[in-house]
Parts: structure tokens; C-alpha cells; sequence
């Protein structure tokens, strides 16, 4: 009988077709039936209640297209998941659960947005609302009950999210408990990890649809043991960050750089987007002359394969990827994805045209209305305030949360103003189509 020894925070697709798969097949190959996982929806009940009927079984459907260029799917039944908590409606017992003895990992897919503190969470510890919240109460009762440390995995596109997290979770708990936060820093452990596989959004929430694609670099440090995800063929390493510095700019910043050119323009999909030859033209050109070279050096890849096998992933036509479902929180994602690299690129005096038309695109995107006249949501936790500044360029790249000091900077903010005017005049395949 499985016992849980996993809480995951953040229950959603990529997380079901992630770390559940990997430890579903770590669990069946290893005979270590106490690595279960008891998933908690932090916001809604959808999961739950698709899933409670099935016994929380689900399928992962693994789609890609066949020499021919066919789409085709392999199914597979995950049986790992031994329940599921929502939030909201009992948050007493996801504290308990992160409190029970067997408890081991407590495991994190909250998306960047989910890692900002709620302040009023330090007065509502029987009912927090955040994650970190429900973690650093939940730890709480673990260190007064006597019971051991656990390990908090972020599975996150955060750099160096492991050690976000860990800043995050002692500084909320030096303002409740100082003898808590010493507690957590000496005792818990928060390994970096880097995760990739491309998820599209399914409405049908008894099936998962992934790419075959799995990749998975995470730090080889944890308080209680962890299962053995590498049968799955997860990667243990000494450091994640290196890969996690390659997917976030690599993979996430041509994605998204894919889905604000190409919500504009019209393409739904990303398959439907990359095979825009002038788009797919300016993505390769993006990582190869002004992303990769700022990971040179700093990791052990083949950095012109890894752009090749990317775009072939981004041309699957099995998947449906939409790009405005990639669009989402954008004011959370790009400091993330393209910023780091804008910086870098600058602090060597080098070119970040196409960097610069990644930025534009994104506001370009935030006026609500592609190109065909059709309307959209803006779907980000900063969207009043950004609709706020209105559309001149300087305002919006003087926007601090976002884009802190690059405002101020005249060599980030005049070449996107020049590539936003492009898009606003010519439009996206003619801006494309203009480049060298």
C-alpha cells in the first residue's frame, strides 16, 4: 500500500506531467511504495473533483509526429497521486499534511507568481492563503512538534530557485519565529533543480498532454531521502544552476519571444508560429548571436544541438501549444527569461536588437488587440497597472517591478522603442522580414 512522502504545492498539468510521472515510475521499478504524493490545488477544486472519481488516476498522453510528419499520442495511466487537498476549503489539513511524520518533500509548481509573500498570512496561521505561507506555518509545526526536517523541492522557472525559495521562506519566517527561521536554514534543505518539458493546456483534467521530451536536473541534496527519479531519466547533478540558467534563456525566452510575435500576428500555436519562415528566422538568430553567447562557458553543452533539437520541439504539430496560453504573466516571466540576458549582453557593449524586439512584442501585446482586430485578456497580476502607463514606449520600459533599472538605461529603451514603432506601424511579419 502506497504511503505519501511527497505534498506538492501547485497541482496543475506541468506538475502531472513532470515529477508525478517520475515518481510513479520510481515507485514501480524501485518497490518504495512511500514516495506517494498528496496533491494540494492552492486555488480551485477542478483537479480534485475530475480526479476523486477515477481514484486519482489520470492518463499522460505523450504526443509528437512520426517520420511522416504525422501526429501520433502514446498513453500511459499515472497512479501515484494518493489524493488531493484544496486549499481554500481546508487549509488546516494541507498544514497537516506538510506536518505529518511521513512527510519528506514538500514539493513546489506554483509558476513565478506564486512566490510573493502575503503579508497578512503571519497573522492567519490556522488559515494561510499563500505559498509561502502554508509552508512556513506548516514547517512550524513540524519544529514544535519535534519532527524531522523535509526537503522543499521548487520545480519552478525561477533561477536558482531553490535558493529563492530558501530566502523567501527564512525571511517569512525570521517575522513569525527567529527559532523557527534558525531551525529551517540549519536543518531543511532547498536543492536547485531545473525542469522541461512542454505542456500544453488540456481541458480535459483526467488527461495530461505532454511532448515525449523530459528533462530534469536537480540538486542531489535532501533531508530525508528522495526517490530515484533518475529511471524516469531525471539527471542528479552537484549544481542545477547552469541548466536552469540554459532552459530559462534558451527554451522559456524563445517561447515567449514566440508567443507575443505570434499572438499579434494571429498564429494560435506555436507549431503554427516557428513555421513562419521569418519568424523561425529570427528565433534562431535570437539564440545563436545574442542568447547563446552569454552561456558560454558557464555550461558544458552543445549549445548549437540544443538550439536545433529546441526548434524541432517547438515545431511539433501534435501538441497545439498555444501561444497565448504561454502569454500569460508576462510581468513575472520576463525578468526571468530575457532581462538577464539583456544585461549581459550590455555589459559588454553588445548588440540586443532581437532581445529588444522579444521586449517590444510583449508590449505590443499588452494593448489587448492583435493585429485582425480581435480582443484578448490580459491575463497578469500587474495588468491595471501596466494598462495605467498607456502606450508610450519610455513609460512602460520605465516600469520598475519589471524592468528595474533598464529604464534609465538609454541603450535598452531606444532600440525597444524603435521595435515596438516597427510592430505598431508594419506589423509583425513585416518587422521580421526587416531584419538582417
Amino acid at each position: 500500500m502506497a504511503l505519501v512522502g511527497i505534498v506538492h504545492l501547485g497541482l496543475g498539468a506541468f506538475a502531472r506531467a513532470h515529477l508525478l510521472p517520475a515518481t510513479a515510475a520510481a515507485m514501480a521499478t524501485r518497490g518504495e511504495h512511500h514516495w506517494g504524493v498528496l496533491g494540494v490545488s492552492l486555488r480551485h477544486a477542478e483537479v480534485r473533483d475530475a480526479l476523486a472519481p477515477r481514484g486519482f488516476e489520470y492518463t499522460l498522453a505523450l504526443r509528437d509526429a512520426d517520420a511522416s510528419g504525422q501526429p501520433r499520442e502514446r498513453r500511459e495511466t499515472i497512479r501515484c497521486l494518493l489524493g488531493v487537498l484544496v486549499a481554500p476549503e481546508d487549509p488546516r489539513a494541507v498544514l497537516e499534511a506538510i506536518a505529518a511524520p511521513a512527510t519528506r518533500i514538500v514539493s513546489l509548481t506554483v509558476t513565478e507568481k506564486g512566490y510573493h509573500p502575503d503579508p497578512a498570512d503571519l497573522a492567519r496561521p490556522e488559515a494561510p492563503r499563500s505559498t509561502l505561507g502554508f509552508i512556513v506555518h506548516g514547517l512550524a509545526l513540524r519544529h514544535a512538534r519535534g519532527l524531522a526536517p523535509v526537503t522543499l523541492l521548487s520545480c519552478d522557472n525561477l533561477a536558482s530557485n531553490g535558493r529563492t525559495l530558501r530566502g523567501l521562506v527564512l525571511a517569512f519566517a525570521q517575522q513569525l519565529d527567529a527559532a523557527l527561521a534558525e531551525w529551517i536554514a540549519r536543518e531543511c534543505i532547498f536543492p536547485n533543480s531545473m525542469v522541461d518539458r512542454i505542456v500544453p493546456k488540456n481541458d480535459d483534467l483526467a488527461v495530461v498532454t505532454a511532448e515525449p521530451f523530459f528533462d530534469w536536473a536537480v540538486e542531489d541534496r535532501f533531508a530525508a531521502g528522495r526517490p530515484d527519479w533518475d529511471v524516469h531519466g531525471a539527471r542528479f547533478v552537484a549544481h542545477a544552476e547552469p541548466y536552469e540558467l540554459l532552459k530559462l534563456r534558451m527554451v522559456n525566452g524563445s517561447h515567449s519571444a514566440i508567443a507575443y510575435l505570434g499572438v499579434m500576428a494571429g498564429w494560435a500555436t506555436v507549431d503554427r508560429a516557428i513555421g513562419e519562415p521569418a519568424l523561425r528566422r529570427f528565433v534562431e538568430a535570437l539564440m545563436r548571436e545574442e542568447i547563446e553567447p552569454t552561456l558560454a562557458g558557464r555550461i558544458d553543452a552543445d549549445l548549437a544541438a540544443y538550439r536545433a533539437r529546441l526548434i524541432e520541439r517547438f515545431a511539433n504539430p501534435a501538441l497545439a501549444h498555444r501561444t497565448r496560453q504561454i502569454a500569460m504573466d508576462g510581468s513575472q516571466k520576463i525578468p526571468q527569461r530575457w532581462l538577464a540576458t539583456v544585461r549581459d549582453r550590455l555589459a559588454r557593449d553588445e548588440s540586443i536588437e532581437r532581445l529588444a524586439l522579444a521586449v517590444a512584442a510583449w508590449l505590443h501585446f499588452l494593448r489587448g488587440v492583435d493585429e485582425a482586430g480581435q480582443r484578448y485578456p490580459i491575463d497578469d497580476p500587474l495588468a491595471a497597472a501596466l494598462a495605467a502607463l498607456g502606450s508610450d514606449a519610455s513609460a512602460l520600459c520605465g516600469f520598475a517591478p519589471v524592468f528595474g533599472d533598464l529604464g534609465r538605461e538609454p541603450r535598452f529603451v531606444a532600440p525597444v522603442a524603435r521595435q515596438l514603432a516597427a510592430l505598431r506601424t508594419r506589423g509583425v511579419r513585416a518587422t521580421l522580414e526587416a531584419l538582417p
